[in-house]
């Protein structure tokens, strides 16, 4: 399953930890990196990779929104339904694999070894 699923680094976890919180919520760029504690250099290609496997989708914002801001056109990410049973999976897996406790910020594995 190696074509399928994305290395799970510590930073590729951190944004799947913060998509999988509000899995239905939409997220831009900038602030999934800050809440993931990541710079975008480190974000964005990871989204690149987790939007070609299908596990996020993402969307430009309208136009007028940004224009009456004043401010760059955000992108927008969420994780998609497959993409969440998926990330859950990958993200128990590599912690099982190192023989570490599953995080309970994973919905139905966590606290299980």
């Amino acid at each position: 399953m190696t074509g399928d699923a994305p290395r799970m680094t510590a930073p590729t976890q951190a944004v799947l930890r913060v998509l999988l919180q509000a899995p239905a919520q939409q997220r831009y760029g900038l602030e999934l990196c800050e809440l993931a504690g990541l710079p975008g250099g480190t974000v964005y290609p990871i989204l690149a990779r987790l939007e070609r496997l299908g596990w996020v989708e993402s969307r430009w914002e309208d136009p007028s929104a940004h224009e009456r801001a004043g401010r760059p056109r955000r992108r927008y990410y969420r994780i998609t339904p497959d993409g969440a049973e998926r990330a859950r999976d990958a993200v128990a897996r590599a912690y099982r694999s190192r023989r570490l406790a599953v995080p309970a910020w994973l919905p139905g594995h966590g606290g299980a070894s």
